[in-house]
């Protein structure tokens, strides 16, 4: 059998330490938030600008505009603050910083990448084209985030990144996002939250519905109760705000270069990290393109699949999805509808992979199986390398195995294009293992991607080495699928 040719380009995506955000840094005591600002009061103006002119020196040059960076945690401690106290610009920025502090980003890892076409090609090379990058950047505490790189894919098949800057921002939070009233209600029926306490807050909203309507109708309804010991009405509320919360929008300034912005989590289901985002560029019937992305929410206790939409990689909105399908990790959208309907793999069951079908890229329901461990590298448990990509000969899915000893390697099959419950071709052997030092790292010998494309005849795949850092590999199109399709 012809050997399928692989290269492995001389690009690697190294974690940076420099590169950090600026978090709230404040005690969980009102006793001690109090005590350190007082001592903040005691000081002369003098000594304050002192402060200021050292905290200058030391942390502008690692952010772009740290006077706004301070502002946030100043907001979040500024009612322990006595009214009677005029404070200067200067004693406020440093009662900022002093309840602020740095965050590296990727101090443990730059991994799992997805790549699609970028939105803007005006600046691609002739016979090229241009590409984003996502990662899972992963620093303190093993929070994960989104970052996100550019590059381009010369003709003859060469690969250049962007230059990477060293600073990031995280993005504005939009503060009165709207609603879809039937997915939201459709989300709290899943929820275990089809009772009268919840319809007491859905009736009066419209069809579209904004945060601030929302807010005002439970701000009515706990009015109406708060005489009453309803723990029903209250853990409703609860869980409608919780809800609204996790599903946001948020908005990057069109001057931030793709490296500069940063998707940190917000939502408290997502408090302990946004991992491993699949991204797929979605062309609809009508030809209209959206950017989706499924990731997995985190919040030190639970993982929830969620849905990121994204048409300029400058507005996202952040969604919860819906239905008995909407379990573990890994599920990844087709690129476009098949016979009218959106289409999903998924692992439920954390051992195969499974496809499900919907009306909506928001609820996801009746999974069913199409791919189980077959050989001993995959023996443990397989899933998918990111969304499936077309290709006349049928979807090309990459998938991961799991085998002995932890060894992640990755797979490939191929799905019938007008039937994808088909599976028409699949490679007995790994693809791409991982080698040489690309054993070494956070989470030895693995090899892991969250998603490809292709330029021309070749599939360009950036894959993670040992959840460490990422590489990209160029691989013969035609020599894969002669492969899956000797099989």
């Amino acid at each position: 059998m012809k050997k399928i040719r692989i290269r492995r380009n001389d690009v690697t995506l190294s974690a940076e330490c420099e590169r950090v955000i600026i978090r709230p840094f404040i005690p969980g005591n009102t006793v001690s938030i109090r005590r350190i600002i007082d001592r903040v009061l005691d000081l002369t103006e003098k000594e304050v600008e002192n402060q200021m002119d050292s905290v200058r020196r030391d942390f502008s040059e690692r952010h772009l505009d740290i006077e706004l960076l301070l502002q946030e945690p100043l907001e979040k401690v500024h009612r322990h603050i006595d009214s009677s106290h005029l404070l200067s610009h200067e004693r406020r920025l440093l009662i900022g910083a002093l309840f602020s502090g740095e965050y590296s980003l990727e101090s443990a890892a730059l991994f799992n990448p997805s790549m699609v076409l970028h939105p803007d090609q005006t600046k691609a090379p002739k016979d090229g084209l241009r590409f984003i990058i996502s990662l899972r950047a992963t620093g303190e505490g093993h929070i994960s985030s989104i970052e996100f790189r550019a590059g381009t894919v010369a003709k003859n098949g060469n690969i250049q990144l962007d230059p990477v800057s060293r600073y990031v921002r995280t993005p504005d939070i939009i503060p009165n996002p709207a609603y879809h009233k039937k997915s939201f209600i459709l989300k709290l029926e899943q929820m275990g939250f089809d009772n009268e306490q919840a319809w007491h807050v859905m009736d009066p909203l419209d069809d579209h519905f904004t945060l601030n309507e929302l807010n005002t109708s439970i701000e009515t309804i706990r009015r109406r109760t708060d005489n009453l010991h309803n723990h029903d009405l209250h853990h409703a509320l609860e869980c409608i705000r919780w809800l609204a919360d996790s599903n946001y929008e948020i908005c990057f300034s069109e001057n931030l270069a793709i490296s500069e912005r940063i998707i940190f989590p917000v939502s408290p289901n997502e408090s302990n990290g946004i991992e491993d985002a699949r991204f797929v560029r979605f062309v609809d019937d009508d030809g209209a393109v959206t950017y989706y992305a499924t990731y997995t929410a985190y919040n030190g206790h639970d993982i929830l699949p969620q849905l990121i939409c994204t048409g300029d990689f400058l507005h996202f909105r952040m969604l919860t999805l819906n239905g008995d399908g909407v379990q573990n990790k890994g599920m990844a959208l087709f690129p476009r509808r098949i016979a009218g309907r959106y289409a999903m793999l998924s692992r439920q069951d954390d051992e195969n992979i499974l496809i499900m079908f919907s009306d909506s890229p928001h609820h996801w329901s009746n999974p069913e199986v199409i791919m189980r461990p077959e050989a001993m590298w995959e023996s443990v448990k397989i899933g998918n390398c990111g969304s499936p990509i077309e290709t006349d000969a049928g979807w090309l899915v990459l998938t991961h195995g799991v085998g002995p000893m932890r060894k992640y390697c990755i797979g490939a099959a191929l799905l019938d294009l007008e039937d994808p419950t088909k599976v028409i071709g699949r490679l007995p052997y790994p693809l791409l293992g991982p080698e040489d030092d690309e054993r070494e790292g956070y989470v030895p010998n693995v090899v892991y991607s969250c998603g490809s494309m292709l330029h021309g005849k070749q599939l360009i795949l950036p894959f993670a080495i040992s959840d460490r850092a990422t590489v990209i590999a160029t691989i013969s199109l035609d020599d894969l699928l002669n492969a899956l399709q000797s099989q």
